[in-house]
């Protein structure tokens, strides 16, 4: 394999190039990898706890009575559950932008054929309505053509990216839900820790799914070039 560096063959069984002392590519993309793969983790154990400690509500919430409800004391205990979700998303979106990296460089180490070209690895994120569908399809192009897959696996990696992505969208969507909602009465409260857990969960399924990907990306290149 030749040196990104410097051009000189680095020998397979080492791990830096012995001209110029550079790592070799595959060494310094699965480690790109894996710097994803933990942080997508510790989004996915936030997300997870968040949802967990809003189940223990939905007990209170259930025995209350319109008589006993409180909404000052209940928003009391929701409103840290809106701060938790904008931090969750600026945690995603530094996660993201590391995953972006990383996919960039998977795009261009797959064979192809590629549906889009490398520019809509970012592109894709940006573009009004292409949203909705050309990032799970450029991560399934680059999962498929990263490994010699046979068909059942292919439908495997599809359904999973199709999970991803719909985990994705939910949990954006139900997080600005829960943001929005009142306690003013109990219906209103109950519906809200409802949405809350429903976000978290989706936001926490997402970051697992998401985990799985890069795992089987990283894993099938990495063992290609070796």
């Amino acid at each position: 394999m030749p040196c990104a560096l410097c051009g000189d063959i680095i020998p397979t069984e080492v791990a830096r190039c012995p001209a110029c002392g550079a790592w070799a590519r595959r060494r310094d993309f699965r480690a790109v990898g894996v710097a994803v793969f933990m942080l997508l983790g510790f989004n996915a154990f936030i997300a997870l706890g968040s949802g967990i400690s809003m189940v223990r509500l939905i007990g209170p919430l259930r025995d209350a009575t319109r008589d006993t409800y409180d909404p000052a004391v209940t928003w009391r205990a929701l409103s840290p559950y809106v701060e938790v979700f904008i931090l969750g998303a600026v945690m995603a979106g530094v996660t993201g932008l590391l995953y972006l990296g990383w996919l960039w460089r998977a795009h261009r180490q797959s064979p192809g054929p590629h549906r889009y070209g490398r520019a809509w690895v970012v592109l894709g994120w940006v573009v009004p309505l292409g949203v909705l569908w050309i990032p799970p399809r450029v991560v399934y192009d680059v999962w498929v053509t990263s490994g010699r897959l046979r068909t059942a696996q292919r439908h495997v990696a599809a359904a999973v990216v199709g999970a991803w992505w719909t985990c994705v969208l939910l949990g954006i969507l139900l997080a600005r839900l829960f943001s929005g909602l009142g306690v003013h009465t109990l219906p209103d409260a109950r519906l809200a820790v409802h949405v809350g857990v429903a976000a978290a969960a989706c936001q926490a399924l997402a970051a697992a799914l998401c985990m799985a990907t890069v795992f089987e990306i990283t894993r099938a290149q990495v063992a290609r070039e070796t």
